[in-house]
């Protein structure tokens, strides 16, 4: 398996594994994840952290949570690990870490031909090239099955124009919704945060909101689960 097979295939499963974790942890099987929440799991995502860090974040929140004589409300979101997530990943970052196996492959051939011919087709006439694109990436995928860290460059290369020509077409009225939106979640944890995880918070909420409002895919190889 070349390296690029091995770095998609550690964070394939990342966002089910981690709304599982946080379920498990939380004793509360139907939770479902906010946007906000999804938003701060793409965040560590970008940033690199690395699963067992996640993991290891929340248990330990939830340790905290559960030793506190008055519990004042439920933890009813990822924002209240994001500490301690932090923590774990600068904790794992200053040790060596062991040498695993090679996992299997997370997909075959043709569930990634079939993923990116049907973003292509997903997309409105108005993104004709970015579908171009991913047709053209469909057509080769053999090659770029070789090395999935380099196609996921590419994916995240389109995203980024697709991204910036919805942003275009984003209406005053809806980004000022979607900004209210983001506060009155993300207002109660603010102060748990620091400046530069705020920020990259804010544009994942953000970005994913555009998104969903415009009817775009995702194109990211972590969003195939």
């Amino acid at each position: 398996m070349t390296d690029g097979q091995d770095w998609i295939c550690n964070y394939f499963n990342y966002y089910t594994e981690i709304e599982e974790h946080f379920q498990r942890a939380r004793g509360t099987s139907l939770f479902l994840l906010s946007p906000l929440d999804w938003a701060l799991v793409e965040s560590w995502k970008n940033a690199g952290v690395p699963l067992e860090a996640v993991m290891r974040g929340i248990d330990t929140a939830f340790e905290k949570w559960r030793a506190r004589k008055v519990k004042t409300q439920l933890v009813n979101s990822l924002a209240f690990c994001a500490q301690a997530v932090l923590t774990e990943a600068q904790v794992m970052a200053g040790s060596a870490q062991p040498a695993r196996r090679a996992p299997a492959p997370p997909f075959t051939l043709d569930e990634l031909r079939a993923y990116l011919s049907g973003n292509a087709a997903a997309l409105p006439e108005a993104y004709g090239e970015i579908a171009a694109a991913l047709t053209r990436l469909a057509e080769e995928v053999e090659q770029h099955y070789q090395n999935l860290e380099a196609l996921e460059q590419r994916l995240t290369v389109l995203e980024e124009k697709m991204i910036a020509a919805a942003r275009v077409r984003q209406g005053e009225e809806e980004l000022l919704d979607a900004r209210r939106e983001l506060e009155r979640q993300l207002r109660p944890y603010r102060s748990k945060m620091a400046a530069a995880q705020l920020a990259m918070l804010e544009k994942q909420f953000l970005e994913r909101h555009l998104l969903e409002k415009a009817g775009l895919p995702r194109l990211s190889l972590f969003y195939m689960r």
